[in-house]
């Protein structure tokens, strides 16, 4: 079991991460057809996209939908590892 709490950890670590480098990435000229690029927009925007439209404040250049998406992982990561914490106990 301590292995499952372990890996759902990174997962959610690695995807907060990732949220991370698309709002750094957002800040600064990036080159759009880099792969690594690509991939992080690939694999975030599935989440984004729906808080985007719930917000859609993208028009007067004002995206908070990876800062709201980040606060709400975050939130879903502490409850879920402390559900499976008391499991476990």
């Amino acid at each position: 079991m301590f292995l499952l709490i372990r890996i759902i950890d990174t997962l959610f670590r690695v995807y907060g991460y990732l949220i991370l480098a698309r709002i750094f990435l957002s800040w600064i000229p990036v080159d759009r057809y880099n792969p690594i690029v690509q991939f992080i927009y690939r694999i975030t925007e599935p989440i984004l996209a729906p808080f985007r439209i719930i917000l859609p404040l993208g028009s007067v250049g004002l995206d908070l939908s990876p800062i709201i998406v980040f606060f709400l992982l975050n939130l879903l990561h502490r409850s879920v590892i402390n559900i499976l914490v008391r499991l476990v106990l």
